[in-house]
């Protein structure tokens, strides 16, 4: 996957690929979404062709409520270029005075002809709500969908706001994409037994260090859209190999990642990064045009409990809350990190006093080393690194003292192969991300873990075969009084094996690919308790869409 290299195959890809589609005629319509009831299994072609089933998941829908709703269009638009959409949201005003039982954001988007994957976000009031990014099309042209749940951006929907929405896009006489747009907001009243959802009382966006708080802050947390983007190496950030080692994207200290948020110059937060794969990713995408990887639609924010630090912050006076991505060589961008903070207020007094009464970080660790290819064979890094950091304070409340106590610890190890030239290039690495959060009586843990395992080869004949599996995994168990009160276990898994002739026209390229997308949720807090399924393409056609709960 040298970037130079692997970079000008993808560009002859896409090339070819609107050559035949100009050749092709006018675009046909896409084949529909799966329904969302039944099972489907399409007769794969032998080989890709001009059009495959628009991009799904196998991730849970959102719930929505049944009870009455309204509609409000966020932003419509034609992504061309890099000039943003700009427009203005004004609050329903049939379901409810903010006082929602849920918001439901939804982006319909279409695209056809040649163009690369692209990043968008939308912010409202200049609160991030969404970070996302594109499918490839098919020369005929594809639909995709992207479902959220917004409700805890109550406070910023519930008055009149700015909107601004970027798909950072290029269209020339190459890149003939235009990718078009239509987000929507959909309220839910709260009435009958459905009562209004829980939710922040403030939200406010960090679009600067400084920002002051409201004095009676009695819970408060951050959450950090942070991905690796650009295009640049930083995309791929966790290939990246030190100078002395002959790699096409270098790092001085090698892969190792870590978004960490400080509270006035002190480390308040610390998370790992999640390996983030966009749909034009490890040199193929083959393995991304039906079945994105894990979050690449749909980005989630690092989230971090920064309570601890309320009663600092209640003073009144303007503080700074900064987000930094360790491991990033000084002065290298493609890092994207917009933040938000959401707070709880008490209701029972105008200010909340109390004190940071703890702060103990280990020394991060981290190393890379480089083992030189003997002649003929292959270069290795092997990597390691991890950070703990424990916070705790109080809080005099108009319900008492509450002491706040949160822990967190986050590990990477990697094995990185490849051969001079790049020829073959191989990773394998995990990510570790464990959480303790102890408010009062309740405590809540949370153990994350982000698998990668690929190889990508460039064979004789110049044909590129790319294998890669990925996982994101979450066990989350709450306890009051330290007995156990619930529970919830995500298990997202996808594995793809894909395969064409680089450097040729596209109907000489030949290419197959075979993808899995297995998607299980467990726990108390699921509609059901369960939720079970598998997603399984062939050449571009969905072969297998079963649901087990």
């Amino acid at each position: 996957m040298r970037r130079h290299r692997i970079m000008g195959l993808l560009g002859a890809l896409t090339l070819a690929a609107g050559t035949l589609a100009a050749a092709a005629g006018p675009a046909a319509a896409g084949p529909g979404p799966v329904p969302a009831t039944a099972s489907a299994a399409d007769t794969p072609p032998a080989e890709f062709g001009t059009d495959w089933h628009d991009p799904l998941t196998a991730a849970p829908p959102v719930e929505h409520p049944a009870t009455r709703s309204c509609r409000v269009t966020l932003a419509e638009a034609q992504f061309r270029d890099f000039t943003p959409y700009r427009g203005a949201y004004t609050p329903p005003g049939g379901c409810g005075r903010s006082d929602w039982a849920k918001v439901v954001l939804r982006l319909d988007g279409k695209v056809k002809g040649r163009q690369y994957d692209r990043l968008g976000h939308l912010t409202v009031g200049g609160v991030e709500i969404l970070s996302t990014s594109t499918p490839e099309p098919s020369p005929e042209g594809i639909e995709w969908s992207v479902e959220k749940d917004v409700t805890r951006y109550r406070d910023t929907l519930s008055r009149p706001q700015p909107v601004e929405m970027l798909i950072g896009n290029v269209v020339d006489d190459t890149y003939t994409g235009v990718i078009d747009v239509k987000v929507t907001l959909t309220f839910y009243a709260a009435e009958g037994r459905t009562g209004p959802a829980p939710a922040p009382d403030r939200v406010l966006p960090l679009t600067s260090p400084e920002i002051t708080t409201p004095r009676n802050t009695e819970r408060l947390l951050a959450e950090v859209y942070a991905t690796g983007s650009g295009g640049g190496c930083e995309e791929y950030w966790y290939m990246t190999v030190p100078d002395a080692a002959p790699y096409s994207c270098k790092a001085a200290g090698g892969p190792y990642r870590e978004v960490r948020i400080s509270v006035d110059g002190q480390l308040a937060g610390l998370a790992a990064p999640f390996p983030t794969v966009w749909t034009g990713g490890w040199s193929n995408p083959f393995l991304w045009y039906v079945t994105p990887g894990p979050r690449a639609f749909d980005v989630q924010p690092a989230v971090y409990d920064l309570t601890p630090y309320a009663a600092l912050l209640n003073d009144g006076r303007p503080h700074r809350i900064e987000v930094a991505v360790a491991g990033v060589p000084a002065g290298q961008s493609g890092w994207s990190t917009p933040a938000n903070l959401l707070l709880w207020q008490d209701r029972g007094q105008e200010v909340v006093t109390g004190a940071l009464t703890r702060h103990e970080e280990d020394a991060p660790t981290g190393s890379s080393r480089w083992t030189p290819a003997a002649p003929g064979g292959e270069h290795r890094l092997d990597t390691e690194g991890g950070h703990r950091l424990t916070v705790a304070g109080h809080l005099d409340t108009s319900h008492g003292r509450v002491t706040t106590t949160v822990t967190r610890a986050v590990r990477n190890t990697s094995v990185h192969r490849w051969t001079d030239g790049e020829n073959r290039d191989a990773l394998t690495a995990s990510w570790n991300d464990e959480e303790s959060i102890t408010r009062g009586t309740v405590t809540t843990r949370t153990t994350r873990a982000y698998t990668m395992d690929g190889e990508t080869t460039l064979g004789a004949g110049d044909r590129l075969r790319t294998v890669l599996s990925l996982g994101d995994r979450a066990d989350t168990v709450t306890l009051r009084g330290g007995r156990p009160t619930g529970r919830t276990r995500l298990d997202d898994r996808y594995t793809g094996d894909a395969s064409y002739t680089a450097n040729v026209p596209r109907d000489q390229r030949h290419a197959v690919g075979t993808t899995t997308a297995h998607y299980q949720l467990y726990g108390s807090s699921v509609g059901g308790g369960c939720y079970d399924r598998t997603v399984s393409t062939a050449q571009g056609a969905v072969t297998a869409d079963r649901r087990r709960c």
